[in-house]
């Protein structure tokens, strides 16, 4: 159906008409408030509402920018006043007694409430080229580096630099979504772009990573399964760059280089014959697993939170932990399964 008459019968009322015209941008939508919000579980709502929004105001779309342009400026408008309101921001809870000490880390931070992202939902997306004002490949603007460091923006520089950097608006177009000058627009985007300059990002050879699910990743990956799963902590060093990263969000605490790595996995996470079983699956483009604690008096696995491995040449540069077990189920993953023997 021409896209003229599929928008007039959605202006109509038309529910049908109305999911046909929006059905190729909800995807890529969904990644948008992703990139701005950092949760998966408030993307899904924000999403929702901006669907809503769009139906109810698409009777008075004019057609003065492109539908897609019009549904960006709904979507981040609605992300923006989410982090104002702070609503949606999980609330910082005492933490809870550690099972043991926890080691001193290498730096502290504030609290990071970023969570993993099913590459499920990004493999459904469209091939859809960014403009060309774009700096970030598809791949990178996933990255939990990546978005890490925007997580650290003013929700308005955020947002600026998602729209001109990732999805590559003019800055004419993102001064319209936002109800700002030009000059707004790029005083935000040189603030923004100073402070991912100063993040401390992966460092050399991210570029050079395997490709996905290429040979060289399926060996790394593979390698570092039968370290983790029989505790052999040399095995998983010799898989590591040596200025690794070890983080556990929301927990504040940073681990840097393979003494720290080393001594936190010997004296925390696989401690005294601590075994775990690890279940592959991708998040934010990178390899991740379930992760489920064999419980040694039945055959029993239990969830213990998703970790994520940025992957640097043929090394390991970051380890991310992701301890919320309510993050398992977007990536399909149970909740127990049976402790089959370890690899090796």
């Amino acid at each position: 159906m021409p896209g003229e008459e599929l928008l007039d019968q959605a202006r109509s009322g038309d529910g049908q008409a109305f999911r046909q015209l929006i059905e190729p941008y909800r995807g890529e939508l969904q990644v948008h408030c992703y990139r701005i919000l950092g949760s998966v579980q408030d993307t899904e709502d924000l999403l929702q509402e901006t669907l809503l929004a769009a139906w109810r105001g698409l009777p008075g779309f004019e057609g003065r920018s492109s539908l897609r342009s019009w549904l960006y400026r709904i979507a981040t408008n609605r992300c923006l006043n989410a982090l104002r309101d702070g609503a949606r921001r999980p609330r910082e809870q005492p933490a809870s007694p550690a099972e043991v000490p926890l080691p001193e880390p290498t730096r502290r931070s504030d609290p990071s409430w970023l969570e993993p992202y099913p590459d499920v939902l990004l493999d459904a997306l469209p091939a859809i080229a960014p403009g060309p004002e774009a700096r970030y490949e598809a791949r990178e603007s996933v990255s939990l580096a990546f978005l890490a460091a925007l997580q650290r923006l003013p929700p308005r520089q955020r947002a600026v630099l998602v729209l001109r950097d990732v999805l590559g608006f003019r800055a004419a177009e993102v001064a319209g979504m936002l109800d700002v000058t030009e000059h707004s627009v790029t005083n935000a985007l040189k603030r923004a772009r100073a402070t991912l300059a100063a993040a401390q990002l992966p460092g050399p050879g991210r570029d050079q990573a395997p490709l996905p699910h290429s040979a060289r990743e399926r060996k790394l990956v593979e390698d570092f399964t039968v370290a983790f799963e029989n505790a052999d902590v040399a095995a998983i060093l010799a898989l590591l760059t040596e200025d690794v990263w070890l983080t556990m969000p929301p927990l504040p605490l940073e681990y840097q280089g393979l003494v720290a790595t080393g001594h936190f996995l010997s004296t925390v996470a696989l401690r005294d014959g601590r075994r775990f079983r690890l279940v592959p699956t991708r998040a934010n483009g990178q390899p991740a697993f379930g992760c489920y604690l064999i419980d040694p008096g039945t055959p029993i696995a239990h969830a213990h939170g998703l970790l994520v491995l940025t992957l640097a040449g043929d090394r390991i540069s970051a380890l991310t932990r992701f301890m919320d077990n309510a993050l398992l189920p977007p990536f399909g993953l149970p909740r127990t399964l049976r402790a089959w023997p370890a690899r090796g």
